[in-house]
């Protein structure tokens, strides 16, 4: 058994939608540097334009526009990747928002905006890239779809942010779905459910960051290292006989406190 090989992902074609920052620019560094062809899609394109340019540096990285809310953007995308690449081995959903708002004033525009970008995008996503997906998989190596759910939606938490964990939840729902729905296709599907990781959407959790770091039983949050090793397990051969799993990245939170 050669174990390089094994983690390996090199020469793999992969797509990372919300890559321009957070758990998506961590799983997309470690993507590059491990030697597969990335794509990055950002709704704000000088984000991605600039991260790519980076990391081309690195390997392969190419930034695209897209903005997954809307109803047409899961077809724009598969579009543009459809026009590049037959081929597509993994497929990061990444994208998200979140809301967040008291029980009486929580808006209508607020829950619809968190639904459709972490339900329906990465329904539809799947769904459009479905043929670049059959087309570069195979029984002893499968195409992958790696969710990204969170340990929010396995837990209650404690932030009025209704929508999306109520979002993630059926992230982890839809991941077991889908997973049902493409195995004879020889397509995996399994989510990632982080916990506290550094990046935008959590900056403002930072501000209680010692008490936070106190209820984690490992005493810590989470590193880039630790997104990115499970990342690349999925995609690689090592993590081809998983699939419809649901796995907490979150130092045990959600599960031992």
């Amino acid at each position: 058994m050669d174990i390089e090989q094994l983690f390996s992902i090199r020469g793999k074609v992969a797509l990372i939608t919300g890559g321009s920052r957070g758990i998506g620019e961590m799983i997309a560094r470690a993507y590059v540097a491990a030697g597969a062809k990335v794509y990055i899609a950002s709704r704000k394109v000088e984000a991605g334009d600039a991260l790519a340019a980076e990391l081309s540096e690195l390997g392969s990285c190419t930034s695209l526009q897209a903005d997954l809310g809307q109803p047409d953007g899961a077809a724009k995308l598969a579009a543009a990747i459809a026009e590049r690449e037959p081929e597509l081995d993994v497929l990061v959903n990444n994208a998200g928002a979140s809301w967040g708002a008291p029980f009486e004033d929580y808006p209508v525009d607020g829950f619809d905006k968190v639904m459709n970008v972490n339900v329906r995008g990465v329904f539809l996503l799947t769904q459009a890239l479905a043929p670049q997906l059959r087309a570069a998989a195979s029984a002893q190596d499968p195409a992958r779809v790696i969710d990204i759910g969170s340990i929010d939606g396995i837990h209650v938490p404690d932030l009025p942010t209704y929508a999306y964990s109520a979002s993630k939840a059926a992230v982890h729902q839809l991941t077991r779905h889908l997973a049902k729905e493409l195995v004879t296709d020889h397509i995996t599907v399994n989510a990632i459910a982080p916990g506290l990781f550094p990046s935008k959407m959590t900056e403002v959790l930072f501000e209680h960051e010692a008490e936070l770091i106190g209820r984690i039983p490992m005493g810590r949050v989470g590193q880039p290292e630790d997104i990115a090793g499970l990342a690349i397990h999925l995609a690689s051969r090592a993590g081809a006989y998983m699939t419809g799993a649901v796995i907490p990245v979150d130092g045990g939170f959600a599960t031992l406190k």
